[in-house]
């Protein structure tokens, strides 16, 4: 068993434990039968068929528009396929993230992220089936896969998830951090490097005018360093006050994880 299989689970699993003792795991406030739907299927979909599928797509277009080119890159420095794994993976979620900030048909395969009222573990897979599917980063992945950086990819992908569902949780991991003194020049640098629950919440904030939400901005995933590069960082560490989509009416369950299949 490929050991992403047992740690990602496990790191998600702990997490979960932390929310149901602290911030009560199954019933968030404010929290919907329909949020319950999206959250159950898009999870179970995304990581038991589309993810695979995508995989396993992504190994058979190389193999037949680059015949032989299986393993090639795997001689190469393991630093050298980290860079490529963090530019062609989390880069690029990066930028298919913002987007879908940008672009208003993209906006609705991922509005489903944003439409529960509250930030949880529950909320790392949360989104539109074809969000998923048409998204660059897990193709590229694939690809990169069978170029030989497999290996290399189960640590990263580790490493990737643990920031990410440690960013969700609404058990605030980076809190009590910020509040001794002699830490803050080393969070000064974790905030810049990586996501946490400050950076992440604000993205998700309800309301632009309480000076935390960023909702155009703070699109990084395993890296906050790309927010920081490219301009749409912002920095408070505070926490938004509400948690939500801003000004627009909420849509059914089918709607979220199926668009433009099901409409609102």
């Amino acid at each position: 068993m490929s050991p992403e299989v047992f740690w990602v689970p496990a790191i998600y699993l702990g997490f979960a434990l932390l929310e149901f003792a602290f911030t009560r795991f199954f019933r968030k406030a404010r929290q919907t039968r329909a949020d319950i739907t999206v959250e159950a299927v898009s999870t179970v979909v995304l990581l038991g068929l589309i993810q695979p599928a995508i995989l396993l797509a992504a190994a058979g277009l190389m193999a037949l528009l680059l015949p032989g080119s299986q393993g090639a890159l795997a001689g190469i420095p393991i630093i050298a396929q980290i860079g490529l794994l963090l530019v062609l993976d989390d880069m690029m979620q990066y930028w298919w993230h913002r987007a879908s900030h940008t672009v208003p048909w993209l906006y609705n395969l991922h509005r489903a992220h944003h439409s529960g009222e509250y930030l949880s573990v529950r909320t790392v897979y949360r989104n539109n089936l074809f969000y998923y599917a048409m998204m660059p980063s897990l193709w590229f992945s694939g690809a990169l896969i069978w170029l030989g950086l497999g290996p290399v990819y189960v640590v990263y992908v580790i490493i990737k998830m643990a920031v990410i569902i440690g960013a969700h949780s609404d058990v605030r991991w980076d809190a009590p951090l910020y509040r001794v003194k002699a830490l803050s020049p080393l969070m000064w640098l974790v905030e810049r490097t990586i996501s946490t629950p400050a950076t992440h919440s604000a993205h998700h904030g309800q309301h632009a005018a309480d000076g935390v939400t960023n909702y155009k901005g703070n699109f990084g995933n395993l890296l906050f360093f790309w927010d920081v590069l490219f301009g749409t960082a912002k920095i408070t560490r505070r926490y938004p006050d509400a948690i939500g989509i801003e000004n627009l009416a909420p849509i059914s369950a089918g709607a979220q994880l199926l668009w433009p299949l099901v409409r609102r």
